[in-house]
């Protein structure tokens, strides 16, 4: 079984602003860019996605896009969603259906999202973004902010939200 180590170093990821490291693997330079309120865009694009044992959340954001995720390989990854309405959901991504974990998760645009490494060393997955991926597309989570609009989760909001010191990065096991 690959460590998260040689996963990095395999798929050459980087530290994801999010939380956990990443590297774009498709977007659509074959079809033209579609219009958007906020500018064109890709029809899709598509990265890998690891969290790890020493940076396992994925923290707050919110994308205007839908983003499709998928499971790859390690251990699961529990997803939390705050939608506009005020309530909060779980979802489970994760290689064993008959433990109730999704495959596939999809997560409309709109919906705030946090994920963490439920345990073990690594969790890799995929992510399908339609319109495409654009940094100014996504919104980082500040506690302040969503409080104020999700008080009665406040707890939930504190333990993944960024922190406001640097992500630590390690990008390569040698």
């Amino acid at each position: 079984m690959l460590t998260a180590h040689q996963w990095i170093d395999a798929l050459g990821l980087e530290a994801h602003v999010e939380g956990g490291y990443f590297r774009r693997t498709f977007q659509a330079d074959h079809r033209p860019r579609i219009p958007t309120p906020h500018g064109d865009r890709y029809t899709l694009t598509s990265i890998h996605y690891l969290l790890t044992h020493w940076s396992p959340i994925g923290h707050w954001h919110l994308n205007r896009s839908d983003i499709l995720h998928f499971h790859h390989h390690g251990e699961p990854i529990t997803y939390h969603l705050l939608h506009p309405d005020g309530r909060h959901s779980t979802a489970v991504l994760g290689p064993d259906p008959g433990e109730g974990q999704l495959l596939t998760l999809a997560v409309p645009g709109g919906i705030w999202k946090a994920s963490h490494l439920t345990a073990g060393d690594h969790a890799l997955i995929s992510e399908a973004v339609a319109p495409g991926f654009d940094y100014a597309d996504m919104t980082l989570g500040r506690p302040d902010e969503l409080i104020a609009r999700f008080p009665a989760h406040a707890e939930l909001i504190h333990r993944y939200c960024r922190p406001t010191q640097p992500h630590t990065t390690v990008t390569s096991s040698t």
